[in-house]
């Protein structure tokens, strides 16, 4: 049975509850997702809910469904304009090392590129068309230059992030972009320009734009005013994702987005991660540490979405056994000599590992239990291994079916083993002639001093093998 004739359920922040997954189009998912704000290097925490969305993105795929992706680039905003001002560089200049490193990262952990990067600098017209409808619609008004959007005249705000709106203050205005949840006032769509700061000449004066409109104009510039799924980390509930529903909503006058997915925190030994608190890593800072990029990757998508998650060493070194786990199962199958033949034990064993792992997918991406199905599979396999119990066409379909299911987890070697240096094959050879001379004292310091390369050897029945390890 094909996956995606099954049910697929996401749990809707919106409604608070499980729900079956129906696309607005047979076939097709339109996707939109918070991307970077670019006024610094992102996170490991940011890569959490980037490395969630690309696993969601990922299942769909497997899943057979076309899916179409837009992920915003946050150029302008409070936080740009003053790391811009601190050093003195113009907004694009600022901005550009921060944009390259992003996409450097998401290169480097894997992450399947949108089909759409817009940037809020290149939409500045999409977002004044969208505010002179606001006003011209009366869910919108100036006051001293700027322009704000009135959450009393849209009766349903406040649905997502479950506010009480009988305590508002009518008429309170907040500028600042980012605000706590118990300051809900009017937020500004457009903010007159200030001395110092980049702005833009437009038909509602000199200004630039508020961050909230930014997503809601690019959004359904590229995506229509209806989305299937929007994605984000918790934090951006509220005031951000409840200010989008606001706007396009006011604007279109229909359902912005059906499906809203997101993410947990992610904390470093039980404590947000602050700079002052020496706890704040990107992904730079780990990998100068020697760490191994897909071995994060696994790490930040192995613990479902909507739990928190807790950095440490610890549970990454624990998620970096868990892959080699993997690997190494994969490098036995690869590497093996299989005697001719096949076993329906085996292909039913494969295919209820296939279908437990997608179905535990279909289910709010329940990676927990998905990982679990491929690990019970692992020890099944690897004990009929140890007993010379599995037969050529065995291994094949085994092999195929965990890199099927690496199609979602992207955690397997990219490319083909590079071979070994002549000088490390001279090594081994010699290990080889001291193995036969019986001198086993120097083939075991030879095969320790190739360990210490990075070099495993393997002594099997075919004969010697070889495998690379970090």
């Amino acid at each position: 049975m094909d996956i995606i004739d099954r049910m697929i359920r996401f749990f809707n922040t919106l409604s608070g509850t499980l729900e079956e997954f129906k696309p607005l189009r047979e076939g097709e998912v339109r996707l939109y997702t918070c991307g970077p704000t670019v006024y610094d290097y992102p996170h490991i925490g940011n890569y959490r809910a980037y490395i969630f969305e690309d696993l969601l993105k990922r299942f769909l795929l497997l899943a057979g469904f076309k899916v179409i992706h837009v992920m915003n680039i946050t150029d302008v905003d409070d936080k740009t304009i003053k790391g811009a001002a601190r050093l003195g560089l113009s907004l694009q200049d600022y901005t550009a090392k921060y944009i390259e490193a992003f996409f450097e990262d998401i290169k480097t952990l894997r992450i399947l590129p949108a089909d759409l990067y817009p940037r809020a600098t290149e939409h500045i017209p999409d977002m004044v068309k969208m505010v002179k409808g606001l006003l011209a619609r009366g869910f919108a008004y100036y006051k001293e230059g700027s322009v704000y959007f009135s959450i009393e005249k849209f009766p349903a705000y406040g649905r997502l992030a479950k506010i009480n709106l009988e305590e508002l203050k009518a008429g309170a205005r907040v500028d600042s972009d980012e605000y706590e949840k118990e300051s809900v006032h009017d937020f500004a769509l457009w903010k007159k320009a200030k001395e110092g700061e980049p702005f833009w000449e437009t038909e509602l004066g000199a200004g630039r734009p508020g961050w909230h409109i930014e997503c809601s104009a690019m959004s359904s510039r590229y995506l229509g005013p209806s989305l299937d799924i929007h994605c984000g980390g918790i934090d951006n509930i509220f005031p951000h994702h409840e200010n989008e529903i606001a706007q396009s909503e006011a604007f279109y006058g229909q359902k912005f987005v059906n499906y809203w997915l997101h993410c947990h925190h992610l904390v470093v030994d039980g404590e947000k991660m602050s700079k002052s608190r020496g706890n704040f890593y990107t992904l730079r800072d780990l990998l100068a540490r020697g760490l191994d990029p897909v071995d994060l990757r696994f790490f930040l998508l192995s613990t479902h979405y909507r739990k928190m998650l807790n950095f440490t060493f610890d549970s990454l070194e624990q998620a970096r056994a868990s892959r080699q786990r993997i690997l190494d199962f994969v490098y036995e199958l690869e590497h093996r000599t299989f005697p001719p033949g096949d076993q329906p034990e085996i292909s039913e064993l494969t295919e209820k590992m296939l279908e437990d792992f997608k179905n535990s997918l279909a289910d709010d991406l329940n990676i927990s239990a998905a990982l679990a199905a491929l690990f019970e599979f692992i020890r099944e396999i690897n004990s009929r291994l140890s007993r010379d119990l599995i037969k050529q066409a065995d291994g094949a379909r085994i092999l195929a079916a965990v890199q099927e299911l690496d199609r979602v987890l992207a955690i397997l070697p990219e490319k083909e083993e590079q071979p070994l240096p002549p000088e490390i094959l001279s090594r081994i050879e010699a290990r080889q002639k001291a193995r036969k001379e019986k001198n086993f004292a120097l083939a075991d310091a030879i095969r320790e001093e190739l360990r210490q390369l990075g070099i495993i050897l393997e002594d099997t029945k075919e004969g010697v093998r070889w495998k690379r390890i970090k």
